[in-house]
């Protein structure tokens, strides 16, 4: 999700890293710095957060940990994309040229 708002931001041309932003960086509940995320839950923690008993059994990850395997998941995919696109331009070629 926060990527995903990141996206509309730079789309909208809008400035990254303003002060709202500096605030989403921390705890709603404990005012604590964000430092883990929960993979069940999808949730960024703190560590307040990260120890209590709806969380304390989850996979947590640090954030730049969970950062680095999220872009590598994101360049794969559009790597994949790109290949497939890449395909379907050669198939629309051959059929043009098979047409004409």
């Amino acid at each position: 999700a926060r990527v995903l708002e990141i996206a509309r931001r730079l789309s909208r041309g809008e400035a990254l890293g303003t002060e709202e932003e500096e605030e989403e960086e921390e705890c709603q509940r404990h005012r604590e710095p964000l430092e883990v995320f929960c993979k069940e839950d999808g949730a960024l923690l703190c560590a307040i957060c990260r120890e209590s008993r709806a969380h304390r059994a989850h996979t947590v990850l640090p954030v730049p940990e969970i950062v680095r395997e999220y872009k590598e998941q994101i360049q794969a995919g559009l790597q994949t994309l790109k290949d497939d696109r890449d395909k379907l331009l050669e198939l629309r070629e051959a059929e043009m040229r098979r047409n004409w």
